[in-house]
């Protein structure tokens, strides 16, 4: 082959590696612009605005969770301010509750002796045996219990009507009670009951201050009353002896004074060794001693605020 041949295949093959090197970049083009629309087709006019308006909601909904966070907080706040103040109200009415009633102190005063106490018994169809007063806790023997035997108590026989029914006649023995309290005298009394159709049978007795304020007083029916309206009543039982301690409890204040008396009593069974022809009548035993050398005070004292 000649060399101009050889000249026109190089010239024809370099022809041809041109064109297909613009083929090829022509084809990039085409692809870079396909790529281009399809993504502009991809995202249409309503999307893109949607987009747009999607973000200030995003906004608006932190703000509307701040303003009610805050709602909240002040709502705390608020609800925590009343309980304070409402705290503070109940504390400062207890106070002036305090103050406007009256504080109490006890103490607790040692004598030698009491003023003897007036014991009031109401027997009924009981009868009174004996009255004896022993010391230092000690009660000797007995001799013939149910008989009559000497007594060596001061009492006082009062009739008088019941302060709740005029209709009601009471019939008391108002025995003077122990006050040396320091060699612990007691009063021991014996009753005797004969037969009765009653189920049980007991007798009724009330405690007062002073023996003195009956015996000194101008009208002892009505001095009686007043003490039933105001004292309590007792029992002791047939067929045992009851053993009665008692304790003073003074109570004073700007307007008034009282004295109330508080008791202990242990009860224990009558071995009854009488013959079977004496046991129809029933006895009764009682002792009264001070339960030791100590009275309450209790002091009420009121601050009133002006």
């Amino acid at each position: 082959m000649g060399r101009k041949e050889r000249s026109r295949s190089y010239e024809e093959f370099n022809d041809d590696d041109d064109e297909g090197n613009k083929q090829s970049a022509g084809f990039f083009d085409d692809a870079i612009d396909l790529d281009r629309e399809e993504t502009n087709d991809s995202v249409s006019p309503e999307e893109d605005e949607e987009v747009r308006e999607s973000s200030p909601p995003m906004r608006f909904s932190k703000g509307c969770l701040k303003n009610l966070f805050m709602v909240v907080l002040i709502f705390i706040y608020l609800l925590l301010t009343g309980v304070a103040f409402f705290l503070a109200y109940q504390t400062i009415s207890d106070f002036l509750e305090k103050l406007n009633h009256p504080v109490m102190s006890v103490t607790y005063k040692e004598v030698d002796s009491f003023s003897p106490p007036g014991i009031t018994l109401y027997p009924g169809r009981a009868e009174l045996l004996s009255c004896r007063h022993h010391f230092h806790d000690y009660i000797p023997p007995l001799v013939e219990p149910g008989t009559h035997q000497e007594g060596e108590c001061v009492t006082q026989d009062v009739t008088y009507d019941g302060p709740f029914s005029n209709q009601t006649l009471r019939k008391a023995v108002v025995v003077r009670g122990p006050s040396d309290v320091r060699n612990k005298e007691l009063i021991f009394m014996q009753f005797s009951l004969n037969e009765t159709e009653e189920d049980f049978s007991a007798i009724t007795y009330m405690l007062f201050s002073k023996f003195s304020d009956l015996t000194e007083s101008e009208n002892k029916s009505d001095f009686m009353r007043e003490c039933e309206r105001n004292y309590s009543m007792w029992t002791f039982s047939g067929g045992f002896r009851t053993w009665v301690k008692m304790s003073l409890v003074r109570t004073s204040g700007k307007s008034h004074e009282a004295v109330e008396f508080r008791q202990e009593s242990a009860v224990v069974k009558f071995n009854d060794k009488r013959p079977d022809s004496e046991k129809n009548n029933q006895l009764f035993f009682a002792v009264f001693e001070w339960r030791d050398a100590f009275m309450q005070d209790i002091r009420l004292r009121g601050h009133m605020l002006m």
